[in-house]
């Protein structure tokens, strides 16, 4: 089985070893159609969250989303940043990412409440580019706005936002986006992974 964004992968990204081709394949492009998606065709991105792991099973992960052409859909638009507008505007979705802070069983504080729904994120992306979608994740909103707006409870945290959409042609965004619509490489796994701890602020192995 070949992934929809594969070919491009392979021509930018060289594994250390063999990985599982939907992962390497996963990248996040920006320029989308402003097509519309139905729910049979958003809803299994959020489906593939459900299932991440998580630390007592607590599932803290909640998705708010925005369609496009709906009233919701400005409400979203306005969390962004100007620089982001520029091609989130030919989103079919836009999804405010938020993590519960508290586990349910107790209600105490869960230490990996943002660890695991980074699983759900991760997830959601590499299901949407298994079907050809565009899931891209940011940084760049308006945090507490989207936290007042969206009335998001003190016991949940604001983590990210994403543009969901079908992949468009590079041509509809600005030349310098244009440069960078390619999957980006990665730092080298010895800078990621090392068998020991960790002094003066870098790796190092055990002596």
């Amino acid at each position: 089985m070949e992934y929809p964004f594969e070919k491009e992968a392979q021509q930018e990204r060289n594994p250390n070893f063999p990985i599982q081709p939907f992962i390497l394949s996963r990248w996040s492009p920006r320029s989308m159609t402003a097509e519309s998606l139905t729910d049979e065709e958003l809803l299994p991105l959020f489906e593939a969250a459900r299932w991440a792991p998580s630390s007592y099973n607590n599932q803290p992960w909640r998705f708010f989303y925005a369609k496009r052409n709906t009233p919701l859909w400005p409400i979203f638009f306005d969390l962004l940043v100007e620089p982001n507008q520029v091609w989130c505007k030919d989103a079919a979705a836009l999804v405010c990412i938020v993590s519960k802070k508290l586990f349910d069983h107790n209600n105490k504080p869960s230490k990996t409440h943002s660890f695991d729904t980074g699983a759900a994120w991760m997830a959601m992306a590499l299901e949407g580019a298994a079907r050809g979608l565009v899931v891209h994740g940011m940084e760049g909103f308006h945090w507490e706005q989207a936290t007042r707006v969206l009335e998001i409870p003190e016991d949940y945290q604001v983590e990210a936002m994403a543009a969901i959409g079908k992949r468009g042609s590079m041509d509809k965004l600005p030349p310098d986006l244009q440069e960078r619509e390619k999957p980006s490489a990665r730092k080298k796994l010895e800078e990621i992974a090392v068998e020991g701890k960790f002094k003066a602020g870098k790796p190092s192995k055990v002596a």
